[in-house]
């Protein structure tokens, strides 16, 4: 008899997810709009939306750099109506801040590893003095405590490169937080901060627009969009190579027929050539990785930020 009713159930289970989806789903975004990953999932949700045939709906829930818009998620139903865009913050933020209140492995289903980019610009105001990554690094050595950056929360792609070139230089750099993106952009050329770690086209078109300047970008190899910037490790700093990448991720325990179908349909709208064509305009590379490789991705670059956090931190 149990076994009659679990064959019911599955069955029940499987006829329930096939008709999925039958109302809106919701993309939530932990960050403000206008930024990297809300760009993102802009190019791509019409597309899906089509191809799902309901709405995709982007939903930003910005705050605590990305920490209460995925918390939201991990606490959502496993049904396959809330998703999660974000970026690598997901697993860079929680080995900063103690008080994350989520795994950003365990309590998640793994879809799909979007894009990634070339790294980030270190990029300064048009103004600023500094010629060089070896100017700023003097001055800062010379001048502890005297420079700092923009951050758009702790964990995130524009803090842990910032800390990275601190631990590796030695410097006394003080770190000046924001809610998002767009907020230090707006200090950075107005001048106020002096230095911000930025994505690559964000940065290129204020450089065209002779408001920034770009010293060098965080990848291991240069970008075609600023092709006379030299990289970290060309600037002098050895082994230096951070990408910032864009993830999809349901609440843990998603059905996998849904899961499957939402990497199908996303594969399908990376593929897009009108897709395709404005990534290469943002400085960006489709992915669209299989969930159980993405699975495994997650958790290595986990590790690896994990150690790097107690690096950066001074914790053995």
């Amino acid at each position: 008899m149990n076994k009659l009713l679990f064959l019911i159930g599955l069955v029940a289970s499987f006829a329930a997810n096939a008709a999925w989806p039958e109302k809106p789903i919701k993309v939530v975004v932990p960050s403000p709009p206008g930024g990297p990953p809300d760009l993102i999932i802009r190019m791509i949700n019409g597309r899906l939306a089509t191809l799902l045939g309901q709405p995709v709906v982007v939903d930003n829930r910005p705050g605590a750099g990305g920490i209460v818009g995925t918390a939201f998620v991990a606490k959502s139903a496993p049904d396959g109506y809330t998703w999660l865009f974000t970026t690598a913050s997901h697993v860079n933020t929680p080995p900063f801040n103690e008080n994350v209140p989520f795994d950003p492995v365990k309590d998640f289903t793994h879809v799909t590893l979007a894009a990634q980019n070339f790294g980030q610009a270190l990029s300064i105001p048009s103004s600023s003095p500094f010629r060089t990554v070896g100017d700023l690094v003097e001055f800062a050595k010379k001048n502890p405590g005297k420079l700092n950056y923009g951050s758009a929360g702790i964990g995130t792609a524009s803090h842990i490169p910032a800390e990275l070139m601190k631990s590796m230089s030695g410097t006394d750099i003080v770190a000046v937080q924001y809610k998002g993106v767009a907020e230090v952009m707006s200090d950075l050329m107005a001048g106020r901060i002096d230095l911000f770690f930025v994505g690559t086209q964000l940065a290129a078109q204020q450089v065209q627009a002779g408001r920034l300047r770009v010293l060098a970008l965080t990848g291991a190899k240069r970008w075609k969009g600023l092709p006379a910037v030299p990289t970290m490790q060309e600037a002098g700093f050895k082994d230096y190579n951070l990408i910032n990448w864009f993830g999809l991720w349901l609440p843990a325990r998603a059905p996998a027929d849904i899961v499957a179908r939402i990497h199908a349909e996303t594969v399908k709208a990376l593929a897009e050539p009108a897709v395709r064509a404005q990534f290469d305009a943002q400085g960006l590379e489709a992915v669209g990785m299989p969930p159980a490789e993405f699975a495994k991705f997650v958790a290595k670059e986990s590790e690896f930020i994990n150690a790097l956090a107690r690096k950066i931190l001074g914790k053995k």
